[in-house]
């Protein structure tokens, strides 16, 4: 009698694979790796969107001149967290230390759940500030670890023909974590919707697992033990690498300007919400909003469009985009500066940010040793990026103390925007040296 139980399931992958062809540059051996990361990326996308307008309302109700403090906060809470993630990327395999990192942040959203649910008046402004900081460390700590592990399992190739897919999926978590909190913000208390996004954070340490186990199927290199050695080095090479060499110098420049402009725009925005939308509610759901258009947009570039255009035009040219974009969109916010051209703007810049530059960006780090693509690059995905938000912070409050509005400040980002433009082409052309020396 035939057996039909095993040929479904090797049936379900083949029409997997005749469809996902059509869309990308996929090979059959990259099928399970690709689910996978799929699953991991919106598990942590939709977590971290359930919490990031929950966050920006606690921003703007803590009271808008003092962001730039919550920033400040944040580049301390980022740099008091990679010496012991480094520690544990010393002594452990990636499976554990990626596990333990994860379940941390989890912990902490059950507390936060707590402490929203007991506390009111000034005490809940107080928990909201430190939400706010925490957030911001967990958002780019977690995505951060996320594309350390792409960089890890996926080759300079691959990445380059699945970064963007796999990109996609972040932009449909995106879309859930967002549509969910838009539509339950007002009836739903935001206890409830923390203890969602840990429950989240769960399910992303299982997908780290079975990414860890297929990774050696997916290259010619190898095949590592099951139970892998540790990284190793020291839980200073992040810094010192980061800072000595030229190489991953410019990657920190490249998000330093990025995290500039971007925090310059955020403070625009924030101060057209305060300005339009008295209610609490309303404000959460304006920010749930402009995410879910984000995503939106982003999403088709993502799957049809992102791995082509760095196919077609290169590194360095993709990497070149967003800046090319930042120059436009701050010279038009400075001739009219408008709710509507600022939120057109952001849109437009969060959605390439989301489809070419992150995606591009992550390439850089395929051509590093192994160690830098867990600790360099989560000490510049993380402490740099936090530095340039301070410098934008602190500049934009000064330029606010000179006198210069909206107007002002998007004259100043303009130059700021060539030199990203000139450093992201340099870079593109580096990472193609690099590359061919490693082949």
């Amino acid at each position: 009698m035939r057996n039909d139980a095993n040929p479904q399931p090797e049936t379900q992958r083949v029409v997997a694979y005749e469809f996902l062809r059509h869309v990308i540059d996929v090979r059959p051996e990259e099928l399970r790796a690709l689910r996978w990361s799929w699953l991991y990326i919106i598990s942590l996308f939709v977590s971290y969107y359930i919490l990031r307008p929950i966050r920006d309302e606690m921003g703007v109700a803590g009271g808008i001149e003092n962001l730039p403090w919550l920033f400040t906060g944040t580049l301390l809470g980022m740099i008091a967290v990679n010496p012991p993630f480094a520690a544990l990327v010393k002594t452990l395999p990636r499976v554990k230390f990626i596990g333990i990192s994860y379940r941390f942040f989890a912990f902490n959203l059950l507390c936060f759940a707590v402490l929203l649910g007991m506390v009111s008046g000034e005490q809940n402004i107080w928990i909201g500030r430190v939400f706010f900081v925490w957030t911001s460390i967990f958002n780019l700590f977690v995505v951060s670890v996320f594309w350390a592990l792409m960089v890890d399992v996926f080759d300079t190739d691959q990445s380059k023909r699945l970064f963007g897919f796999i990109a996609a999926g972040a932009t449909i978590g995106g879309i859930v974590g967002s549509s969910v909190t838009a539509s339950l913000a007002k009836q739903v208390p935001a206890t409830y919707l923390l203890l969602a996004s840990a429950i989240l954070l769960e399910f992303a340490v299982l997908c780290v697992g079975r990414l860890s186990r297929l990774s050696s199927s997916l290259t010619a290199r190898p095949a590592r033990p099951s139970e892998e050695p540790p990284i190793g080095g020291s839980i200073w090479s992040g810094l010192s690498h980061a800072t000595q060499s030229p190489y991953l110098v410019n990657v920190s420049l490249f998000l330093l300007l990025f995290a500039v402009t971007s925090t310059f725009l955020y403070f625009q925005q924030a101060e057209i919400a305060r300005q339009y939308f008295a209610d609490r509610g309303a404000r959460t759901a304006f920010f749930a909003g402009v995410d879910l258009w984000v995503n939106v947009l982003t999403l088709g570039a993502q799957l049809f469009v992102t791995a082509r255009t760095i196919k077609r035009i290169g590194v360095a040219l993709t990497l070149a985009l967003l800046p090319l974009l930042s120059v436009f969109g701050f010279s038009v916010l400075a001739w009219m500066p408008t709710i509507a051209a600022l939120v057109v703007f952001q849109v437009l810049r969060r959605a390439g940010n989301f489809a070419f530059a992150r995606p591009t960006r992550e390439v850089l780090f395929t051509v590093v040793p192994r160690e830098d693509k867990y600790k360099a690059k989560s000490f510049i995905d993380t402490v740099i990026y936090r530095l340039g938000d301070q410098v934008g912070a602190w500049s934009y409050a000064g330029l606010g103390a000179l006198g210069l509005a909206m107007t002002g400040v998007s004259i100043v980002a303009v130059p700021i925007s060539m030199l990203w433009l000139i450093n992201s082409l340099w870079l593109g052309g580096k990472q193609r040296q690099l590359e061919s020396a490693n082949e």
